[in-house]
Formats: C-alpha cells, sequence, structure tokens
C-alpha cells in the first residue's frame, strides 16, 4: 500500500513532535490532515483521537498517528472504534510488527519515552511496511466486536 495521506492529532504532551513529524511526512510528498492540537496548552486527548479514527473510518486518510505522553491514553481511546487498530510503540521494530502481523491502523506514541528521533523513525517503518496477511489476516479479522 502506497501512502498518500495520513490524519495527525495529539495532546499537549505530543505537540512539539508533530510538526517535526508533518514536515518529514510532507516532504515525502504524503499528505497530512492535522487534527490538533495546535499548541502546548493543557487539552483533553480524546478530543483529538476521535476526529483522526473518523478520518480513517471515513477513507479521508489511510493511516493515523497520535501521540500523547504515555501513547496509552490515545491509544484506548482510539481503539473504541470498531474499525481501528492503534498499536501503542516504544521502538522500530515494535512498529514494523504493528503493520507487519496486526495490520494496525494508527501508530501511538509515547513522546515522553521516546526521543524526536525514535518516533521519527517509528512512523516511517510503520507507512513503509505492509501488512502480511496469511495467518494474520485471520486473527486481525477476529479482533473488532460486532454487536
Amino acid at each position: 500500500m502506497k501512502v498518500t495521506t495520513i490524519a495527525i492529532g495529539c495532546d499537549h504532551a505530543g505537540f512539539p513532535y508533530k510538526s517535526v513529524i508533518i514536515k518529514m511526512l510532507s516532504d515525502q510528498g504524503i499528505s497530512v490532515i492535522d487534527k490538533g492540537t495546535y499548541s502546548g496548552n493543557s487539552v483533553d486527548y480524546p478530543d483529538f483521537v476521535h476526529p483522526v479514527a473518523e478520518a480513517l473510518e471515513q477513507n479521508q486518510a489511510e493511516l493515523g498517528i497520535l501521540m500523547c505522553g504515555s501513547g496509552n491514553g490515545v491509544s484506548m481511546t482510539a481503539n473504541k472504534h470498531a474499525d481501528i487498530r492503534a498499536a501503542l510503540c516504544w521502538n522500530e521494530e515494535i512498529a514494523e510488527l504493528a503493520r507487519l502481523h496486526n495490520d494496525a491502523n494508527i501508530i501511538s506514541i509515547p513522546v515522553r519515552f521516546v526521543s524526536e528521533e525514535i518516533a521519527s523513525a517509528m512512523v516511517q517503518k510503520f507507512i513503509t511496511t505492509a501488512f502480511e496477511g496469511g495467518r494474520h489476516a485471520r486473527r486481525v479479522g477476529k479482533i473488532a466486536l460486532s454487536c
């Protein structure tokens, strides 16, 4: 899959990394839908997570990037959406495996625990790794609950 559009969102903790990642993606010709936040002022992360998840659900973006201090809050919130598979990643190998084996469509980055360089490298690995399918497709197909 060639990624052409990515949705990105963060809370105040993730804000300092967002511009670095947006520039990296834009330099590669990838369109970025910025769902906020737009400053370092304290905010509630769900207000920015749901719009990123909705952008994927509405096929406005192929993948998403979420950032907060621990990465947990944004990941838990995104995963409330049935078609979202947000993966909390802290190194490149985890980011690669999230795409390769879990068909993750959002990477969740714990900015208080990784450097900007590692965050950028994880995003690069995430967007350039394709889902392997096969036995993993069967497993991924069992993730979402049907109500």
